[in-house]
């Protein structure tokens, strides 16, 4: 297995295009462009899925203008280092990464998880090791870019799921993202679930992390889709209801409008809706529209600066 450097190249906004250029006519490949410009507009496009960006990542990315590529940590390697930075000026720093660190380094932040006082997220690389008495194994796979649990808005929506779960609901989980919050409640007692989600890569992750719990298709379905603008898809969810419980561990932007088609999933005047991903600073303003909406708060917890929320029809 090979070791591998990363080479960065210090630059400006103004002479990144030049220097990525000059790079890749010098044979380097796999150009990683960093800027703060760039970072900044990606947060401003994709702002409807968070509420705040942690100020130490904001100040990590203030003023970076850097190109990175990697090469093999041996001599053909630094030959190639060599050949790719010939007649560039620019500072250049270089750091040793292992190829193991690409594949498997993050792991050793996944560790087996409790939450609330029945769950017990395991990585799947840890199925096999016990688990406490009184809990219910959830098998995920972290590496897969959505949701591990580790979050503090996922673990107060697992603390309300299987406070309100009864045996054999059917559950709707908009925005599933992993799938972790619909798998538990299945693994918690759940006599189906349907996730929804905006990204269509969810569908295959989700999917993968229900195998990885034995749960099949006959009690599992994930779909892609807008639940705010697709009035189709909407439908067809309502159809295959209705849904004892409702879940969205969104964000208060996404929340606040859904509450008002709830009601269409939930069973007349029964059933809960558990929404979450709601910074405390918003926490009122989504109260107010879940009740505005017909839904009488349950519960209303917090967590670290995070809110969730459980509401029935009123």
């Amino acid at each position: 297995m090979n070791d591998w450097l990363e080479v960065t190249v210090e630059t400006t906004d103004k002479d990144m295009d030049a220097l990525a250029a000059r790079l890749t006519m010098n044979g380097a490949e796999g150009l990683v462009l960093e800027n703060e410009t760039d970072f900044k507009t990606f947060l401003e496009q994709n702002r409807q899925y968070w509420d705040y960006v942690d100020d130490a990542l904001l100040e990590r990315m203030r003023g970076v203008a850097r190109i990175k590529f990697y090469v093999t940590d041996d001599e053909d390697g630094k030959a190639l280092m060599a050949r790719a930075l010939e007649g560039i000026e620019n500072p250049v720093s270089t750091a040793p990464m292992k190829e193991e660190d690409w594949a498997y380094g993050w792991q050793k932040y996944y560790q087996p998880m409790a939450v609330g006082e029945k769950v017990y997220i395991i990585p799947e690389w840890e199925r096999g090791k016990s688990v406490p008495d009184g809990r219910t194994a959830v098998y995920l796979n972290p590496g897969l870019t959505f949701g591990t649990g580790s979050h503090a808005s996922t673990q107060l929506c697992l603390t309300l799921l299987e406070k309100y779960l009864k045996s054999g609901d059917a559950v709707l989980d908009l925005g599933c993202g992993s799938g972790i919050l619909s798998i538990a409640a299945i693994n918690l007692g759940a006599g189906r679930a349907l996730g929804v989600d905006i990204d269509p890569k969810s569908v295959d992750v989700a999917y993968e992390n229900a195998a990885l719990n034995g749960i099949g298709s006959s009690r599992y379905t994930v779909r892609a889709g807008n639940v705010l603008s697709d009035k189709v898809l909407v439908e067809d969810l309502a159809g295959e209801g209705p849904y004892q419980m409702v879940l969205a561990n969104i964000v208060a932007d996404v929340i606040i409008p859904l509450s008002a088609q709830v009601e269409r999933f939930l069973p007349p005047a029964e059933g809960v809706f558990i929404c979450s991903g709601i910074i405390d600073t918003r926490a009122d303003e989504v109260e107010k529209a879940l009740k505005k909406n017909g839904l009488r708060i349950l519960e209303r917890i917090e967590r670290d600066g995070w809110c969730a929320m459980a509401a029935e029809p009123a």
